[in-house]
């Protein structure tokens, strides 16, 4: 038997009365057991006290206190920072900027924004990796340098001086 489970995260207002919470504020978690699985309702003290017993019995429930989450930290490397540099130096399409262009596609990829589709390899054993952008569809034609490990740390210092 395979169980699905639905996670759901905490509301930030309560599920009756449609009050936000304040930061420090107690609150019920309530779970009901469904026929589609868990339904998860969150509850200020006053709606839990006034709620009705004669009810749908919840499978579970528990007091929780609630604080505010803290802002999201800013991304290390903005992805539009990344992926305008790597247009700009696409443009300029010159040799020096041969590693760069390489390791912002790696950058880009890992964020999920490039996805490479195919790798090519000439004649004389050079390699060229092509990307497709996960939301517009264009194709990115990236050489690949082959970078040695000891060269790669140099060449992240360098695209990090240029993306601060």
């Amino acid at each position: 038997m395979t169980i699905e489970w639905s996670i759901q995260s905490r509301a930030d207002r309560c599920s009756l009365t449609g009050k936000t919470f304040e930061n420090g504020e107690y609150f019920y978690t309530v779970l009901y057991d469904e026929n589609a699985g868990f339904r998860r309702e969150d509850l200020s003290e006053a709606a839990w006290k006034e709620r009705k017993e004669e009810g749908v019995k919840p499978f579970s429930f528990w007091r929780s206190k609630f604080e505010v989450p803290p802002p999201a930290p800013p991304e290390a490397l903005g992805r539009q920072t990344a992926e305008e540099l790597l247009r700009r130096y696409m443009a300029d399409n010159t040799p020096e900027h041969l590693n760069v262009r390489y390791i912002l596609a790696l950058m880009l990829e890992r964020k999920r924004l490039l996805k490479e589709v195919e790798t090519k390899v000439g004649a004389d054993g050079s390699l060229t990796r092509i990307y497709m952008h996960s939301k517009t569809g264009e194709i990115f034609v990236i050489p690949d340098p082959q970078l040695h490990l000891d060269q790669i740390m140099a060449v992240q210092t360098q695209v990090a001086e240029l993306l601060h």
